[in-house]
């Protein structure tokens, strides 16, 4: 990725929670894990995050998007990936976008692999270079 864009990847600890929850608990714990995440967004940031009941895009479209904010000086943007109970509310209100890649549920370290592919077919769709199909 470095002919690219320098890339950063921050990981913020989930938050230790029994597997049966009640609706209160799972905020309680997204907001925990939600204010450990918006501390290490930088302020001038465009932010994407994932999640399901975000916009699907193609890669062309991913692509645009990430020329665009070029274009227009936003040379920081934060991909934002959720714990296992999503995202908090306060997370998804500093978003300037929310993404979907599908309306499935992927592990968090499986969707990182591919969100960083899928950065990297960005860059090289915008350079005009070959890329899989």
């Amino acid at each position: 990725m470095s002919p690219y864009a320098k890339i950063d990847v921050i990981e913020v600890p989930d938050e230790k929670a029994p597997e049966t929850l009640s609706e209160i608990e799972m905020e309680q714990i997204k907001d925990k894990e939600g204010e450990r995440i918006l501390g290490k967004i930088s302020p001038d940031a465009h932010v994407i995050a994932l999640a399901i009941e975000g916009k699907q895009k193609s890669s062309e479209e991913l692509a645009d998007t990430l020329d665009k904010l070029a274009t227009y000086g936003k040379s920081k943007v934060a991909f934002v990936i959720g714990g296992s109970l999503g995202l908090s509310k306060s997370v998804m209100q500093r978003a300037d976008e929310a993404l979907s890649f599908s309306r499935m549920t992927f592990p968090h370290q499986l969707m990182k692999l591919i969100l960083v592919e899928q950065i990297y077919r960005a860059f090289r769709i915008n350079r005009g270079e070959p890329y899989h199909k």
